[in-house]
């Protein structure tokens, strides 16, 4: 199922937002997901923690259902909630049917899974390829809302209710993400031609490295994945690889950054 996303700069927006959709559609509440930053350090300190941090977007620290559902005000999307803390993000509230499903686990063995759950899975309108953007937001304090739409006539009506409830659109998010990037990745590349003239192709290659599927990975043993993701022709520009390069790196700089949680 396809889905629209809202990055909001107040949570209280992303709420009355999510209201709203269930006001003027078919849609639920416990459809949606909702993302927002900052945990309660209260709730954090009780989470137990894991032996090692996995790659990815990362461990959860246990679901907290009935503190996080108070810390978010009540908003009962899906009947649940976990706090968990990502890596290269930190503490982040998750409400919704993704967190349902890890939640309903329970205790740490339900956070432990959710990690993988969102590195793996396409469903529950969580997809993986523009999780890096979702954290992004999520880094900047900002609020994340996922509504999964049946058909184009639906989502074009969800775009309008989040517009008017102040949502920046993903693909917005996208260009001002890389419009971030983009001068000190511009300064940093010496592949001897206009930067603007392989941007596109270097571009690919940073947001590539990004995918949690090759988190960590050496341009090398990434390439089977790459391959079957972007063209062959693509993969052996080496603006490409380049952009990978620095993709992979700019990851690992913010995990160190917003290290796991036993690290802090």
């Amino acid at each position: 199922m396809p889905a629209i996303t809202g990055i909001f700069s107040r949570f209280e927006d992303a709420k009355l937002a999510a209201m709203n959709v269930t006001r003027t559609t078919s849609i639920d509440l416990d459809q949606m997901n909702l993302l927002t930053p900052g945990a309660a350090e209260a709730e954090l300190a009780s989470v137990p923690t894991t032996d090692a941090e996995q790659p990815g977007v990362g461990k959860a620290f246990g679901g907290l259902l009935g503190g996080a559902l108070a810390a978010a005000g009540g908003m009962h999307l899906g009947a649940a909630a976990a706090s968990l803390v990502v890596p290269g993000v930190g503490p982040v509230l998750a409400l919704g049917t993704a967190a349902a499903v890890l939640a309903g686990a329970g205790g740490a063995a339900g956070g432990a899974a959710l990690g993988d759950y969102f590195d793996e899975s396409a469903t529950h309108g969580l997809p993986t390829d523009e999780l890096y953007l979702y954290k992004d937001a999520l880094r900047k304090g900002r609020s994340v809302l996922v509504v999964p739409v049946e058909n184009e006539q639906q989502g074009d009506e969800v775009r309008e209710i989040l517009a008017a409830a102040g949502a920046e659109s993903l693909d917005a998010a996208r260009e001002s993400w890389w419009i971030g990037l983009r001068g000190a990745e511009e300064a940093e590349y010496s592949g001897g031609e206009d930067f603007g003239s392989v941007e596109s192709s270097y571009r690919l290659g940073f947001e590539a490295a990004l995918q949690p599927q090759v988190f960590g990975k050496r341009f090398e043993d990434a390439l089977p994945y790459l391959a079957k993701r972007y063209s062959s022709d693509l993969c052996k520009q080496p603006a490409f690889r380049v952009g990978y390069e620095r993709g992979k790196k700019h990851s690992e700089e913010l995990q160190e950054r917003y290290p796991p949680i036993e690290a802090l």
